[in-house]
């Protein structure tokens, strides 16, 4: 399957691989979107926990806005969920067998007339 738009990730279990050409765009397409959010949850999958806090980490770092807390209190054995809420500021992880491997961000609206959107699975490394 080709990933031309960021809708196009939606189907999938883990995240692809993409190239340069596909990751800037998907990057400028994705940011409208965050910037448009009054917040987001970030969700990342991942085959342990320090690669699902090194992610996080990499989003922190490209958005000064996006902060969490208590990162070095995470852990967890094996494949990991983690999940962190840009409006509270809290990181939750979590042991999770069978999931695949990538970041899904949800962005979310203050008003109710404004529906969430998630959209991934990125590339763990996708914000460096």
């Amino acid at each position: 399957m080709e990933i031309n738009k960021l809708v196009d990730l939606n189907v999938l279990r883990t995240a692809p691989q993409l190239n340069n050409i596909q990751s800037k765009k998907i990057l400028e397409e994705l940011e409208v979107n965050i910037f448009n959010a009054d917040w987001i949850t970030i969700g990342i999958m991942a085959s342990c926990d320090n690669k699902a806090i090194k992610a996080l980490q990499l989003i922190t770092e490209k958005y000064s806005s996006i902060k969490f807390v208590n990162l070095d209190s995470l852990h967890a054995e094996g494949s990991v969920f983690l999940k962190g809420n840009q409006k509270t500021g809290n990181v939750f992880i979590r042991s999770e067998n069978g999931i695949g491997e990538g970041i899904l961000i949800t962005c979310q609206y203050d008003s109710d007339a404004d529906e969430s959107n998630t959209f991934g699975p990125l590339p763990l490394d996708f914000f460096k």
